[in-house]
């Protein structure tokens, strides 16, 4: 990363949206000088509300090279999925696999499992994964999970809208009316009510799974800004 690079007023309020990831911090940041700020400058107002300059540092490298964005999976109109691929300068040095696992671990606050396989290295928690791989120009992180429970929730619910019509249909025929048919009418509103709830949470769910993937981009591109180091004899990370 270039530390002589100017960072203009609407980069600087990127930066720090991502290094605070809350908006209510970036908001108390005074207005950039004319002619933007360093990294260096950047880091030292982010210390004034709390920012560590690693953090800062982070958002700064993802604001330059940005993830490549995985489209979505969606049901019925509602995202299921959340991935981001990031093209990486190098491969990471064992240590700094380790260190790639720790920020995972707390961003995702997760423990999650380790495996190593033909050059593949992957830490994955459920449907939560992020896997390290060789491409034909380089390096690459890609991160991706699915929502496990949509599936199945989507289909209580539409088979409880289903059984609503087909009971009220066969009370109907049957001559039956009135307070008989506050059951159907029980089964739609509750088969209504599980998709109105996947409508509301799945997209919130896929928006902090992507702004959470957006943050380890940012973090593991300025890790490797820097030259590799690494320590021989480093224990591998599942045993620490």
């Amino acid at each position: 990363m270039d530390s002589a690079r100017r960072y203009g007023e609407e980069e600087v309020r990127k930066v720090f949206a991502l290094a605070a990831a809350a908006e209510e911090e970036h908001a108390r940041l005074p207005s950039p000088v004319d002619g933007g700020l360093t990294l260096a400058e950047l880091q030292a107002v982010g210390l004034e509300v709390g920012l560590s300059p690693e953090r800062v540092a982070a958002a700064a490298a993802g604001l330059d090279a940005p993830p490549r964005v995985v489209p979505r999976r969606k049901l019925l109109g509602v995202p299921i999925s959340a991935g981001r691929i990031v093209d990486l300068p190098r491969e990471l040095t064992d240590r700094e696999w380790q260190f790639l696992v720790a920020e995972l671990r707390a961003t995702f606050d997760a423990k999650g499992e380790v495996r190593a396989e033909s050059g593949i290295r992957e830490w994955s928690n459920g449907n939560l994964h992020a896997v390290l791989e060789q491409t034909e120009s380089g390096h690459r992180l890609r991160l991706g999970t699915r929502k496990g429970d949509a599936l199945e929730t989507t289909l209580v619910g539409i088979m409880f809208a289903v059984m609503s019509v087909i009971v009220a249909f066969i009370m109907v025929a049957d001559g039956k009316a009135g307070a008989a048919l506050m059951v159907p009418a029980l089964m739609a509103f509750g088969g209504g009510g599980v998709l109105v709830a996947n409508a509301i949470r799945l997209p919130r769910w896929a928006g902090e799974r992507e702004r959470q993937m957006n943050r380890i981009a940012a973090w593991t591109q300025s890790l490797l800004s820097a030259p590799p180091k690494d320590v021989e004899g480093t224990r591998d990370v599942e045993g620490t």
